[in-house]
């Protein structure tokens, strides 16, 4: 199997913001031309993460290799390879998303056609259109137009969809995908399960400051060991071993509902149902489905990647 080439290699990254360490020792490695999720709740460390990476924060401790070059000595190489969306981003309002792109061009050595751009970005029909009348889509579709415009090879997209709805949501993730095609390298931030799912070849798993785990989408759904959840509660407080349950392989639970990990669901629900009624339970607001990220995340951390 040919070895993959890495464009960027993390090592024992650390931000810390006076007593509290926002990131604590992230170490990985991005694969040229694949796309890569940091995936976790806010607070998790991802946007810190990015942030050094493109040098908008430097590193209390590690460094970082990113297209070849040290993001702690050679910074300005750095840039120069790099494209940037923030999760926001501060717009002339009343230039056009011609004007704009083209003011943007202007700032590099060389730069892509700009009408090319727009089209890519499906903002053909706004080009002449002011920047403060476009939607919440179109305009993160502009932001990723403008870290686009010198061609780079990474892109660093931080949070890309939120706040979208549904439509605008998939249409960025299209572009994302097509940047893929391409051949380009995308690094982005996301809470979003789905997003994670359907975009990232592979995803790094924060919380609270460290990266706890680092693998593709399906092979962390698959090191849970179980093709299926069952999710439920009780409607009292009761003291079951939920693991010695029939078809159960892990045993998940926040607040008060408790998940159930099996690769068995017809002998783990008989069991389930039948425990229940043996102890004169009641079960409430029983739902079963296929293993996901999120159910990675409760497994690793006992909590929700979105609680409430």
């Amino acid at each position: 199997m040919e070895t993959q080439q890495e464009i960027i290699k993390v090592q024992k990254l650390v931000k810390r913001y006076g007593d509290f360490t926002a990131v604590d020792g992230s170490e990985f490695s991005v694969h040229n031309g694949e796309v890569f999720g940091l995936l976790g709740p806010n607070g998790a460390g991802k946007t810190t993460t990015l942030e050094m990476l493109v040098g908008l924060r430097k590193p209390d401790e590690g460094t970082a290799i990113v297209g070849g070059f040290d993001i702690t000595k050679e910074l300005d190489k750095v840039k120069e390879v790099i494209g940037v969306q923030l999760q926001s981003t501060t717009l002339f309002e009343l230039l056009t998303v011609d004007e704009i792109l083209h003011l943007y061009g202007s700032f590099y050595r060389e730069h892509i056609s700009i009408p090319e751009l727009i089209d890519d970005m499906l903002l053909t029909e706004k080009k002449n259109s002011r920047i403060k009348g476009l939607s919440g889509g179109q305009k993160q579709r502009l932001a990723i137009a403008l870290a686009l415009v010198h061609d780079p090879q990474i892109i660093f997209l931080d949070e890309p969809t939120t706040g979208l709805d549904p439509q605008a949501r998939r249409t960025l993730w299209d572009i994302i995908l097509r940047l893929k095609e391409r051949g380009k390298t995308v690094v982005l931030t996301t809470h979003y399960m789905d997003e994670a799912h359907v975009l990232c070849d592979r995803i790094a798993i924060m919380d609270q400051g460290k990266l706890i785990a680092l693998d593709t989408p399906s092979e962390l759904v698959r090191n849970l060991q179980s093709d299926s959840a069952v999710e439920f509660k009780f409607n009292d407080e009761v003291d079951i071993a939920l693991s010695e349950i029939d078809g159960v392989k892990q045993v998940g639970s926040q607040k008060d509902v408790h998940v159930l990990y099996t690769d068995d669901l017809q002998k783990t629900l008989t069991s389930l149902i039948a425990i229940a009624s043996e102890k004169q339970l009641k079960l409430v607001d029983l739902q079963t489905r296929t293993a996901t990220l999120e159910d990675v995340f409760i497994h690793m951390t006992g909590r929700r990647l979105r609680e409430g």
